[in-house]
């Protein structure tokens, strides 16, 4: 049977299609599930079509979550609340159904698109490169660049003290030292509380952070991820006044740092550093996850907790027949040939 292609620009149709398979249960990845890309369109990119791409043969399917942006061109359904994109299988249990899945859909994207934008693409799992292959064999022109960095601590079944050995000793002698005179009170909430949402929004309101993109959408995703069982929401305080604030959830061996903030009134304490090793030790050692991931973005602090780096890329790809990408593909391959030389 050949693959199937279909083309969704509502999240109704795409849930009734998808029949479960984007769903908690079949995704383990939050940014592989349709209640997360229906929030974050809602709350943070209504201005954007959706333009939701499935291709299916028998029981094996693949979707590739996009948004118009107009001039004929898509981009993935993302922003920087995700850690990644990428196609999102269901029954495909190797790279050549995968492939072939993806080859398909690639075939029909000329009708929906001149040119597609995919970031930022994993590829330890191969991601971005399956979605090269299939484009340019489908007859795509296509451009690839690293885009981001992704920090992560490969736990390997060590327990929390085991990690913390290997801790720069600067990082270890702060906590130590800070942690002693006991002004700082941590705790881990792992339900939805609003009051500690108001002191999460607080700290962040206080801090050095840009103002918040979306923070309705992060509450939602809160409040679900609490529901779940998936939330971890650190808080900091001195004297009942919060100081510090970091948003994690954790499920299915995987915990994600998705936001942290401290009182900078109050950085002489450390509240910060503090409640990030409370952190680290109660998902490693309470929900013994096997990996903590910490985003994307190459701070120069995440060095100190995590000991690996991986890329993300960036897939630019132009339909060549047609003629508005003719300049730009020139360009590119002009400057892919200078910087060869």
């Amino acid at each position: 049977m050949p693959v199937k292609c279909e083309y969704h620009d509502n999240f109704l149709t795409a849930q009734a299609a998808a029949a479960g398979a984007l769903d908690r249960e079949a995704q383990p990845c939050l940014f592989d599930r349709l209640d997360w890309l229906e929030t974050l369109h809602r709350m943070a990119l209504r201005e954007r079509t959706p333009a939701l791409l499935r291709g299916s043969e028998d029981s094996k399917e693949c979707w590739m979550p996009m948004m118009t942006v107009g001039g004929g061109q898509l981009m993935a359904l993302a922003n920087w609340y995700n850690f990644s994109w990428r196609p999102i299988f269901n029954g495909a249990d190797n790279e050549v159904q995968k492939l072939a899945l993806l080859r398909a859909m690639a075939e029909t994207a000329p009708n929906h698109a001149r040119r597609i934008t995919l970031s930022p693409l994993p590829d330890e799992d191969h991601s971005a490169s399956l979605l090269q292959t299939a484009f340019e064999q489908s007859g795509w022109v296509v451009f690839r660049e690293t885009c981001d960095q992704n920090h992560i601590l490969n736990v390997r079944g060590r327990s929390f003290d085991a990690y913390w050995q290997d801790r720069p000793s600067r990082l270890k002698n702060t906590v130590k030292r800070k942690a002693k005179t006991g002004v700082v009170s941590i705790r881990v909430d792992r339900e939805f509380d609003p009051e500690s949402w108001r002191d999460y929004e607080r700290i962040y309101a206080r801090s050095w952070k840009p103002s918040e993109g979306s923070p309705e959408f992060l509450r939602q995703i809160a409040e679900r991820e609490g529901a779940s069982g998936a939330l971890r929401l650190g808080l900091a305080y001195i004297d009942g006044e919060p100081v510090a604030a970091q948003y994690w959830t954790s499920e299915n061996g995987t915990a994600l740092i998705h936001k942290l903030a401290h009182d900078e009134r109050h950085m002489q304490a450390s509240p910060g550093t503090l409640l990030s090793a409370a952190l680290f030790q109660h998902v490693i050692d309470v929900d013994h996850v096997d990996l903590i991931d910490f985003g994307t973005g190459n701070d120069a602090y995440k060095t100190e907790w995590m000991e690996e780096v991986r890329e993300r890329y960036r897939l630019d790809m132009f339909w060549p027949n047609h003629p508005a990408n003719w300049p730009h593909i020139a360009i590119r391959k002009l400057r892919a040939y200078r910087a060869a030389k």
